[in-house]
């Protein structure tokens, strides 16, 4: 392409994985079972969640947003990305594409600050039981849900509006399987210092603030859990908050590691293989580990399908 304005583009070439057919048609295979455990994963803890009245309870409400947010973030990338598999030529229109960044931007920022949400209600389960209920009502989870959708859909409109603002005139492949921000900037045709060092402020504030109130949470819950005198108490205690703590160093180790550091540092084999994780194999994980480490979901599970079983 020459220096045209970004106004005269149409589309980007969504370069992904590999250009072998044979690798294209397995990789299109996985990335479909992927999908469709995704979905109903999630799915299926949101009904479940729903129709279960011992569930009914803030640390649920919370869990049910959270898999609610994992399918619409798989599904902002997903099917794209299967369509690029069988597509001739894997392209993308310039406003889907930044649709596409708009989607996944927001509701992973939304999940990071839903995680610190999740942690909040954790630490008062376990160090204010007493005032658990008072605290953590309806109300006010449903306001903490609510900023957690404000916040990353704000925090996305800063992103996508700084990003697409800019002159895409160096060349229309991105050297990536969806829209995300690094390799876009390498397609803009004047300096991006200014606009990286913004969206790292922005990436790196919101990420912090959620990452310190899950520390000191979690903090308060150690200190909490050691002062019980039996080693059971403790364990039992302690069961209550794994599911979470696992979601917390996936979704936090890989999006650290992403976004917060220096350009320089950027390869993009290695950040397709992170971008892979936390877009895709995260949203599938995240209902397998609650419903595998969590007994009350699991004896929920349980209690449903013998229920279907024998109707």
């Amino acid at each position: 392409m020459d220096g045209r304005n970004r106004t005269n583009l149409t589309n980007f070439i969504l370069l992904g994985f590999t250009d072998d057919p044979h690798l294209k048609l397995l990789l299109f295979l996985v990335f479909l079972a992927v999908y469709i455990i995704t979905l109903v994963g999630n799915v299926g803890m949101i009904i479940l969640i729903r129709i279960v009245p011992c569930l009914h309870t803030p640390m649920y409400f919370f869990l049910r947003n959270l898999s609610f947010v994992d399918t619409c973030y798989s599904s902002a990338i997903s099917p794209q990305l299967l369509l690029n598999f069988i597509m001739p030529i894997p392209s993308i229109s310039f406003s889907g594409c930044a649709a596409q960044m708009y989607f996944s931007v927001a509701l992973g920022s939304t999940e990071c600050v839903l995680l610190a949400a999740m942690a909040i209600d954790r630490y008062v389960a376990i160090c204010n039981p007493l005032l658990y209920s008072v605290i953590m009502n309806l109300k006010g989870c449903a306001q903490l849900v609510g900023v957690s959708y404000l916040i990353g859909f704000l925090h996305s409109t800063i992103y996508v509006a700084s990003v697409f603002q800019l002159p895409f005139c160096k060349s229309n492949r991105i050297s990536h399987f969806f829209c995300d921000i690094p390799p876009l900037l390498k397609l803009s045709c004047t300096d991006t210092r200014f606009v990286e060092v913004l969206l790292f402020v922005f990436a790196g504030s919101l990420t912090m603030s959620c990452l310190l109130a899950i520390v000191v949470s979690y903090l308060f819950i150690l200190s909490t859990i050691l002062k019980i005198s039996s080693v059971t108490g403790r364990k039992k205690t302690f069961s209550t908050c794994a599911s979470h703590l696992t979601a917390v160093t996936m979704f936090y180790g890989t999006v650290l590691f992403m976004y917060l550091r220096p350009s320089s540092s950027y390869s993009m084999d290695q950040d397709r293989v992170v971008s892979l994780f936390y877009t895709i194999v995260i949203p599938m994980l995240n209902p397998l580990i609650y419903s595998v480490r969590n007994r009350e979901v699991k004896e929920a599970l349980q209690k449903q399908i013998e229920k279907h079983l024998l109707l």
